[in-house]
């Protein structure tokens, strides 16, 4: 692995310059402009809210942050790996002309989509505030919730990119299994408050997304600890999944260039 933390060394810069310039050209072709990643999870949430919260009674305390927060880390997650399967051949006049590690591209997608999380958790601040949830130090505790949610997502990205560059209806069976895990997931309801056990315990030890994203709301709205045990096992395996990623894009990414 000591090539792959000098190649970050040395490419690094380009993710950077390359995802700000993806938000910028992103911004310049809007007429709303950067309200649009404000405007579309907030949106969002108010459907959830009114299906869900209004509609069918759901109670949750806090319900609309509790909402807000879990789609927040959603998108993230959910663009970085549907960007993942086709940053290849998206990138096809870069990566066919220089040379450039692979996994910067899934780098470069995954800190312009977490910029936009970022500023979702803005406003899950101003939603606090406003709705008066206590703040706690237990919000600290957010910080390896998200740095374990990174290194997944990493990891899931980095493996995936492989199989779209061969396969090509990949992103298609990848959308599907996204939505699938999104209802799994708890973004909307509460896994723990809404489903009968063994199917919750099963859901909030077997799917990583919802061990993440339940953290992350323990930590900001509940004033709790996120559990560590499922937690660490996760980040461990995402680890296990980064490295994997990584060493089968160095083994294959010759042959990227061939296949696209």
């Amino acid at each position: 692995m000591s090539r792959f933390f000098k190649d970050l060394k040395k490419y690094g810069r380009y993710a950077i310059y390359s995802s700000k310039s993806a938000l910028k050209t992103e911004v310049a072709n809007s007429y709303l402009n950067w309200i649009w990643w404000i405007l579309e999870p907030l949106c969002l949430m108010l459907i959830y809210v009114f299906v869900f919260g209004r509609m069918f009674k759901h109670k949750q305390e806090y319900y609309n942050v509790f909402v807000f927060t879990a789609q927040a880390g959603w998108d993230f997650f959910s663009r970085s790996i549907r960007a993942s399967v086709s940053i290849v051949k998206s990138n096809k006049s870069i990566v066919s002309k220089v040379y450039l590690p692979k996994y910067m591209l899934v780098m470069s997608n995954m800190m312009e989509n977490a910029f936009k999380m970022f500023v979702c958790f803005g406003i899950v601040i101003v939603m606090m505030i406003f709705y008066k949830v206590p703040f706690t130090l237990h919000m600290l505790e957010a910080i390896p919730v998200l740095l374990g949610l990174f290194l997944f997502t990493f990891g899931c990205a980095t493996t995936l990119l492989h199989f779209g560059v061969f396969v090509e209806d990949f992103s298609k069976i990848i959308n599907i299994l996204l939505r699938f895990l999104f209802y799994l997931t708890g973004i909307f309801y509460s896994i723990e408050g809404n489903m009968p056990s063994p199917y919750s315990d099963i859901l909030m030890t077997f799917n990583p997304m919802a061990v993440y994203l339940q953290g992350l709301r323990n930590c900001l709205i509940y004033g709790k600890h996120p559990n560590y045990v499922t937690l660490c096992v996760w980040t461990f395996i995402a680890l296990l999944l980064s490295i994997f990623g990584v060493i089968n894009i160095y083994r294959h990414e010759n042959t990227y260039v061939k296949v696209i």
